[in-house]
């Protein structure tokens, strides 16, 4: 069960961090220095991460026996900047 949410944890936190990278560093390269190339890497890289979040949060909640709501709430906090560690730090 440890390394099941340590898991899970290690994808939420590199989730979150391509998704920062994303609209941080990657659009503003491509919409205004028009360097599109780095949204397509990080684009990439973020869409598995968040794949794979999303079938960890389903994981780990019947693994912790969570009830809908708190599924729900860690699936909807994966499209918030910042999101996943709200559920790192509330729900594991």
């Amino acid at each position: 069960m440890e390394k099941t949410i340590k898991t899970f944890k290690i994808i939420s936190t590199l989730e979150a961090i391509s998704f920062l990278v994303l609209l941080g560093i990657a659009m503003p390269l491509k919409y205004i220095w028009e360097l599109p190339k780095m949204v397509s890497v990080v684009g990439m890289a973020h869409g598995v991460l968040f794949l794979l979040y999303i079938a960890g949060a389903v994981y780990v909640s019947q693994k912790l026996n969570w009830n809908i709501k708190k599924l729900i709430i860690a699936v909807l906090c994966s499209v918030i900047p910042f999101g996943p560690f709200y559920v790192e730090r509330n729900y594991l």
